[in-house]
């Protein structure tokens, strides 16, 4: 079996279809260009739920191993929160 590398952090966004509506979609896919773009200390992965079932919250996107949960989010504060965690 192979080996593959895991992640320092991951960052689940939900894209089911209320958090897409009310702008998950647009998080994956800036989150995981910034990722990708930006160079930090740690390793961080963006990855993408199709439901966490907490639809009256949408947006909703969670951060682990820390169990940070962001509910109704701008793009502006997960970013915050992303260059955050890419210094540490």
């Amino acid at each position: 079996m192979g080996k593959f590398e895991v992640p320092d952090k991951v960052l689940y966004v939900c894209t089911g279809s209320k958090c897409a509506k009310r702008g998950g979609k647009d998080l994956y896919k800036m989150a995981n260009s910034y990722v990708k773009h930006t160079k930090g200390k740690i390793d961080i992965e963006v990855i993408r739920i199709e439901c966490t079932d907490r639809c009256k919250f949408a947006p909703v996107c969670n951060i682990q191993p820390e169990n940070i949960w962001l509910k109704e989010y701008s793009e502006k504060e997960v970013l915050r929160l992303l260059a955050g965690l890419l210094t540490k």
